[in-house]
């Protein structure tokens, strides 16, 4: 005969084979928070220049092996293009112009993969500009303060890479460089 308890022990013997392995590891759905930072920097045969947002949105699903960070399963970012300042109402004009944001609202990426371990990683992924698509990879620097995580990191590239054409100015005495560089830093934290 069966009794109650052999029932409890069978139980828990059950739940300690299926669940025992993954003790400690938890997958947390994370949001974009405080002013992140994204630019987008090159030069011109008249100056240097860059563009600045403190404005976009993100959010992921993040994997914590006992409350450490372990890697990303999952993570999509956004900014309106036209968040993009650069103090110079001239440049910014030419850039929404050249980045065609009256049909290509939002820059966007996409995550496809994490390496790495501690704090230098690794991103792979798909980044959108003006409407095109590519695949990208670059480091990432990783830190964390409490339940906070933090990405940094940067991205060469070229602006005809994404089918853009390098804007000019004064009757096209200055021309902008087709070289490029992307920046970012970006907080992250659990949603409640």
């Amino acid at each position: 005969m069966i009794r109650f308890t052999d029932f409890r022990l069978f139980f828990s013997l059950v739940a300690v084979l299926l669940f025992g392995s993954v003790t400690g590891n938890a997958q947390t759905n994370y949001v974009l928070s405080g002013s992140p930072m994204f630019k987008v920097s090159g030069g011109s045969t008249l100056h240097d220049w860059e563009m600045i947002s403190a404005t976009g949105k993100g959010e992921g699903v993040f994997v914590l092996e006992n409350g450490q960070f372990k890697t990303v399963k999952t993570l999509n970012v956004s900014l309106a293009a036209e968040t993009l300042k650069s103090g110079t109402k001239g440049l910014d004009s030419n850039a929404y112009k050249a980045l065609n944001t009256d049909k290509n609202k939002e820059i966007r990426f996409v995550l496809r993969e994490l390496t790495g371990q501690g704090t230098s990683l690794s991103a792979k992924g798909d980044l959108t500009i003006a409407g095109v698509t590519k695949p990208v990879s670059f480091p990432v620097k990783m830190s964390s303060a409490g339940n906070k995580i933090t990405f940094e990191g940067s991205l060469d590239t070229r602006l005809t890479t994404f089918s853009v054409t390098p804007p000019t100015a004064l009757l096209g005495t200055v021309k902008t460089e087709d070289e490029i560089t992307l920046s970012f830093k970006s907080t992250f934290q659990p949603t409640l």
